[in-house]
């Protein structure tokens, strides 16, 4: 309430309670009711100012954090803390980061069975939950070409069908990022903040990565986004398992990639897309485990990659029954 263009104090609560028609008693019950009332609202935003001077203070630090690559255990966890932190003060939620780094004899490679994707697009789906991919710009690493004729291009293939699948005479392909042997995209990064980890995923450092977009240029399957905004996720859509270069929440203009879900391969789980596919065309495992089912795939199946004439020597297979 307003008193002319003055902001009514706590003297105004004062003078409406004693012009009150009433007892004394309820004269006071009003005084002292508006002036907790006041004082409750005096404590919220002094509350709110705490918590917004240490969001700024976790962004400042933020901006002056190490490279991810050069950081000690300690600071390595005192980042993840303050990350957790800025979480639930910006969002309101608990997360928890990861920074598990890669296991020990662990090459991943990944195989996908085009006589068996029917095109629902599931793990397209998982993929954007699991990964805290923005909504609103509706960005997706995975994407899924309904073909015709030949194989070993998407040339000619359309990713945007919308009509019920399967389609007979038609398969369905899916690209994301192949995790290269030979990956260009991290050669041609200025900064460093894209690199390949010893169990074959490359990554990204979002805090270094300036969006200067030569990795999405370099790379010739198309499998690096660009947050052209402030990535968006509903509270309640937010996954809170989180891993320091995969799924935490990113920010504007920054790069982000498929990453073989290391937030889940790393701890011996299937990344979400292979998860969720409801016909078992992908198959995710271990290169160097010699009983694993890739390694069976890759010796008794006749496979291929895409543009393998260019020598980046990607970790991901096509095959058919």
């Amino acid at each position: 309430m307003k008193e002319g263009s003055k902001t009514c104090s706590e003297k105004c609560f004062a003078d409406m309670a004693l012009k009150k028609k009433g007892s004394r008693r309820g004269a006071l019950t009003a005084l002292l009711g508006g002036a907790a009332t006041a004082a409750a609202s005096s404590a919220s935003a002094a509350m709110a100012t705490d918590e917004e001077k240490e969001l700024k203070r976790i962004k400042r630090n933020e901006f002056f954090q190490k490279y991810y690559r050069v950081m000690t255990e300690e600071e390595r966890a005192t980042t993840v803390a303050r990350f957790e932190r800025k979480a639930k003060l910006e969002q309101g939620i608990e997360v928890k980061i990861d920074d598990t780094s890669a296991r020990p004899d662990v090459m991943f490679g990944y195989a996908f069975n085009i006589s068996k994707c029917e095109g629902s697009r599931k793990c397209v789906d998982a993929c954007v939950k699991e990964n805290n991919q923005d909504r609103a710009s509706n960005i997706q690493y995975i994407k899924l070409f309904e073909m015709e004729g030949g194989v070993g291009s998407v040339h000619g293939g359309d990713s945007e069908y919308s009509h019920e699948v399967p389609v007979d005479g038609k398969y369905y392909l899916g690209t994301q990022c192949f995790q290269c042997e030979n990956p260009p995209c991290t050669k041609s990064c200025p900064t460093g903040a894209t690199w390949k980890e010893a169990d074959g995923i490359v990554v990204v450092d979002y805090n270094w990565c300036i969006g200067c977009r030569y990795c999405e240029a370099a790379c010739p399957y198309f499998a690096r986004r660009f947050n052209w905004k402030e990535p968006e996720v509903p509270k309640e859509e937010i996954n809170p398992k989180q891993h320091y270069l995969t799924n935490r929440m990113r920010m504007k203009g920054v790069m982000e990639k498929c990453t073989y879900c290391a937030q889940r391969s790393r701890h011996g789980k299937l990344p979400a897309c292979a998860e969720a596919c409801p016909t078992g065309a992908r198959v995710f495992g271990n290169l160097l485990d010699p009983d694993s089912e890739i390694r069976w795939i890759l010796a008794n199946k006749k496979v291929f990659r895409l543009k393998e004439d260019l020598g980046t020597e990607p970790t991901f297979w096509y095959y058919a029954d």
